[in-house]
């Protein structure tokens, strides 16, 4: 089978041949490139290249569905030292972000953190909102389709779109360190801005539902303290088992990226109607265990079952990146993997990959060591003696 074979079997609820082995090597490869210091066996090689000759599936994250394109806002940018401040001018008022690079970051080509929001104070509400209303939403099937043709057998694009209406407040538009202050202190401004980002995420997900995508991202970054079961169960439950429904009824799968602390979401996410925990990171990253995620999501089943009637949730993962450096032990390093092994037998609803990235500081020959690895232990049905 290839990985787009292994993959849509995956997704059907079908048995692939194979565990599929599909790891994210963008911050490694940025790294090496920035700092000049690629091996040299891989001098002067492409991305996908690299990823062919380790024996690695196309993780394929970058095809989209739409853009976004903002009207009738004036936007200034100007930069103070290693910060970026852009300004955006509406009729409602004016509001600004302030994205913040470092030394250490710009050694490995990583892009700055946003430390400034849009929303400062209660006044900058109506500006954002005016800005949200004014963001158009463009589909690009074509370009879609041909990045699909693009990647072709080697793996399946997985489409991120913008997240739900809550979590755009918490992280994007008000930052988590001031949200639930306004959630307490301005609940009428607060509900408004839900309403204004629900209508608009209607329109989003109309373009995603009539697109040719399979795989939708849907959902990201979910931690069980910064998105508690209390906030998730309110505000973001309902808003993901309505779009996971009108997915499923299009014959397309719902993911979320589990690079958090999922912990106390397990039963939500499933309960949500997500098909796939995508980048899923476990123990000792995070408190939750690869067997426990795999007892919540109900994944340690025979095969058979279709993953859209919600019975179960794919996991894409189970490598914590930590464990592919210092100063994790070849060892210890080699103990994980055929626990991992153990632990997903017989396989069913599972994607080997690293959660989140492969590290610029990460050994590349445990890369290569996990593909040997899948090619003895990989066969499905995986034994649960490893």
């Amino acid at each position: 089978m290839t990985d787009r074979e292994r993959l849509l079997a995956i997704l059907s609820g079908q048995s692939p041949d194979r565990i599929p082995w599909i790891p994210r090597l963008q911050l490694w490869y940025d790294a090496r490139m920035t700092q000049g210091n690629m091996p040299e066996r891989w001098q002067g090689w492409a991305l996908r290249d690299i990823e062919r000759d380790l024996g690695l599936g196309a993780p394929a994250r970058s095809g989209r569905v739409y853009r976004t394109e903002l009207r009738g806002v004036e936007q200034r940018i100007r930069e103070e030292g290693r910060d970026t401040i852009t300004e955006y001018i509406t009729p409602l008022g004016a509001v600004s972000t302030r994205v913040r690079r470092s030394e250490a970051l710009d050694e490995v080509g990583i892009e700055g953190l946003e430390v400034e929001k849009m929303i400062k104070d209660v006044a900058d509400y109506p500006a954002v909102e005016y800005i949200i209303a004014h963001t158009d939403i463009i589909p690009t099937y074509d370009e879609f389709l041909a990045y699909d043709a693009e990647i072709g057998e080697e793996g399946l694009p997985m489409v991120q779109i913008d997240p739900d209406p809550m979590f755009r407040v918490l992280r994007e538009f008000i930052g988590f360190d001031n949200a639930y202050y306004h959630l307490l202190d301005y609940p009428a401004e607060v509900a408004h801005l839900l309403a204004v980002l629900d209508e608009w995420a209607g329109e989003m997900q109309r373009v995603v539902l009539d697109s040719p995508a399979t795989l939708i991202l849907g959902g990201v970054h979910f931690h069980a303290q910064m998105t508690p079961p209390p906030l998730f169960r309110e505000h973001m439950l309902p808003y993901f088992q309505e779009f996971a429904r009108r997915l499923h009824a299009r014959g397309k799968a719902l993911a979320c990226h589990a690079d958090a602390d999922t912990s106390g979401l397990l039963e939500l996410i499933v309960e949500a109607g997500f098909d796939m925990a995508e980048c899923f990171v476990t123990a000792p990253m995070v408190p939750v265990t690869l067997a426990q995620a795999r007892e919540a999501f109900g994944t340690n089943v025979s095969s058979g079952t279709d993953v859209s009637s919600g019975t179960r949730v794919i996991i894409w993962g189970g490598v914590p990146s930590v464990i592919l450096g210092d100063p994790v032990s070849d060892d210890a390093f080699e103990d994980y993997m055929l626990n991992l092994f153990r632990t997903i037998a017989p396989g069913d609803a599972f994607i080997l990959g690293v959660a989140d990235n492969v590290m610029p500081e990460s050994k590349i020959e445990r890369i290569a060591r996990i593909s040997e690895m899948v090619e003895v232990h990989g066969a499905y049905p995986v034994a649960a003696g490893g």
